[in-house]
């Protein structure tokens, strides 16, 4: 199960981020965020954010990441901002 825990160590890493057969991007995560605690049994909420260049823009989808540390992982990746080193994308655990 993935948790805040697995990714807090890897804040300021780069992951590969697949865009099809053998097309990939490079993002770095830039922030792990515990969400709020809502008192519910089970993990505690978070979100990842993750920088990726200015081009290509991404639409919102389920993407493959991969990291040397970690099993590939499909993840659903929500823009949410831009910037003048890119795109910032967000991926939230509930």
């Amino acid at each position: 199960m993935l948790t805040l825990a697995c990714f807090e160590p890897l804040v300021g890493s780069g992951f590969s981020l697949r865009l099809g057969d053998a097309a990939e991007l490079p993002v770095r995560l830039i922030e792990a965020r515990a969400g709020p605690d809502t008192g519910a049994a089970g993990r505690q909420p978070f979100s990842l954010t993750f920088q990726a260049p200015a081009e290509p823009a991404l639409p919102q989808r389920i993407y493959r990441l991969e990291h040397p540390q970690l099993d590939a992982m499909d993840l659903f990746l929500v823009p949410v901002a831009r910037s003048a080193t890119g795109l910032q994308y967000e991926a939230v655990f509930g």
